[in-house]
């Protein structure tokens, strides 16, 4: 009864069209104040505290690093290099968007920046090359989705924040640590690749049915110019990853120094961005991280409340006496999270969702990292989809193109996209393997 009343009244201010931020609070506050006798000051130590963690620092330093690489030059020319690599194959343009994706979203962890760097360079380029612009839009509104799952991903952070700290227990009842950011970046590494891979195929099958343009082969000369252009862009993973895995530094100073060199790179490589631009695009990452922080501290504070009602302990002790075993359960929080993403912010989801059903998912021998990986394919999937995919929003804004005319232009690639959530999902090893291998995680 306490969870239907919770989140009754939650679905119930959210209905009204209030931000997800608010809600979350208000919320709380209200039934704290009405049906418990939780005092005042407790809920001001929480709102404090919870948003006291290293680990969040890490978002502002990447959103501000992911928005001096958007305006700095550098999608540019990583579309340029990805051309001259598959621009000869059928759909090269459509192929091309996908890696330049790829490679952005591994560099800035934002789906929506992604989308927004990418999409305004290509997108005319595809149109006038000759390319219908549902199949461009197909490809930029899904392709951009992989800032969710590629290191460094904000919201892989997001999971790691909702999730630390929690007391819970695996089958054997023994206790089990919760995933660092480290792990979860390495996860994401190779399930980011293989849907890169997976929504390539799905581009050039499509070009190659509709018999799509191609461009002419690029020389070698001409590949070893556009990488030596873009490779200082690349370079930042290089940093970002290899200083996670070599212990140089914690992912929160790896954000850091993200900042400092897309920074440099911008102003002083590329010089695509004067000084006089510096203050628009940190009141900008500021604007982004406050909303962001904004949402983390009512999620913290909606945390406390379920923790202290003990909601997600009785979901764990109601599931198993159903008899309800892992894969029944991974099919649920498929569709849960699915349905959630009709109407709220991947952020929202994952800070609400998460600390619920994480105690269950290890209770039933679910691993931590690969239940994170699993939560981003959904937020991924949720991007690209009506009535509120953020991606089709944007995406919407760059091609002038009506929401429900998106819709059916990115199904193709959302079913692939669908199809790697199931292969994720019941194929733990996708997201292990790799951190495993890298001796991160036993």
């Amino acid at each position: 009864m306490t969870t239907l009343i919770i989140f009754g009244l939650l679905l119930a201010l959210m209905l009204t069209g209030m931000p997800i931020s608010i809600s979350l609070g208000l919320t709380v506050l209200t039934f704290l104040f009405t049906m418990t006798q939780v005092p005042i000051e407790s809920v001001a130590l929480k709102l404090f505290t919870g948003i006291e963690k290293f680990e969040i620092m890490a978002i502002p330093f990447f959103i501000l690093a992911g928005n001096f690489l958007m305006h700095g030059g550098v999608a540019k020319r990583m579309i340029r290099f990805a051309t001259t690599l598959v621009g000869h194959w059928y759909g090269g343009l459509g192929l091309a968007g996908v890696v330049s994706c790829a490679l952005f979203a591994a560099i800035t962890g934002s789906s929506v920046a992604t989308v927004v760097a990418v999409g305004s360079i290509i997108l005319p380029a595809m149109v006038k090359q000759g390319y219908p612009q549902r199949f461009g839009a197909g490809v930029i509104t899904t392709s951009g989705a992989l800032g969710i799952l590629f290191p460094p991903s904000i919201n892989l952070v997001m999971y790691s924040i909702a999730t630390a700290g929690m007391e819970v227990t695996g089958p054997d009842g023994s206790p089990v640590s919760t995933a660092s950011v480290g792990q979860l970046f390495m996860a994401g590494v190779l399930p980011g690749l293989c849907l890169s891979v997976l929504l390539g195929l799905t581009t050039w099958y499509r070009a190659r049915k509709f018999d799509y343009p191609r461009l002419p082969k690029a020389s070698w000369a001409e590949r070893f110019t556009a990488f030596r252009e873009c490779v200082w862009g690349l370079l930042l993973i290089v940093l970002v990853i290899g200083g996670i895995y070599t212990g140089v530094f914690t992912p929160t100073e790896a954000a850091a120094m993200a900042a400092v060199y897309a920074f440099i790179i911008a102003v002083f490589v590329y010089k695509d961005m004067g000084l006089k631009d510096v203050p628009r695009v940190l009141v900008n990452a500021a604007s982004m991280s406050a909303m962001l922080l904004y949402i983390i501290t009512n999620a913290v504070l909606f945390s406390f409340l379920m923790a202290s009602e003990q909601i997600p302990q009785a979901m764990a002790a109601w599931m198993t006496s159903q008899g309800m075993g892992v894969v029944a359960f991974l099919l649920v929080t498929n569709i849960l999270l699915l349905a959630a993403g009709n109407f709220m912010d991947p952020s929202a989801i994952v800070l609400i969702m998460a600390p619920i059903l994480y105690p269950v998912a290890v209770k039933l021998g679910v691993n931590p990292v690969h239940f994170g990986i699993l939560i981003a394919v959904n937020m991924e999937v949720g991007m690209c989809h009506p009535p509120v995919g953020l991606n089709l929003y944007v995406a919407s804004g760059i091609t002038k193109m009506g929401i429900t005319e998106l819709t059916v232009a990115v199904w193709p690639w959302l079913l692939t996209m669908l199809g790697f959530l199931i292969a994720v999902t019941y194929v733990p090893g996708i997201s292990l393997w790799l951190p495993r291998m890298l001796g991160m995680m036993q």
